[in-house]
């Protein structure tokens, strides 16, 4: 009588163990990485560099009068 009992707790808390279990992953697509582009002989192609930006130059921005005494009253 106590095997069929232990035999039926153990396949019950196995079955809920493996419930909880299965739930508790992290369901995202995982991500694949980019074909590398080969040349005919087969070797990998560098990838083209990617063209530079300018920097803007920064502009100075003047502040207002009301600005300047708030800064003096801290």
């Amino acid at each position: 009588m106590a095997g069929i009992v232990e035999s039926l707790v153990k396949s019950v808390v196995s079955a809920a163990l493996s419930e909880v279990l299965k739930k508790a992953g992290i369901k995202r697509a995982t991500r694949r990485g980019k074909r590398q582009a080969r040349d005919p002989d087969g070797r990998f192609k560098p990838s083209p560099s990617p063209k530079r930006v300018k920097a803007r130059k920064q502009v100075s921005k003047r502040r207002t009068a009301a600005a300047r005494s708030k800064q003096r009253s801290l």
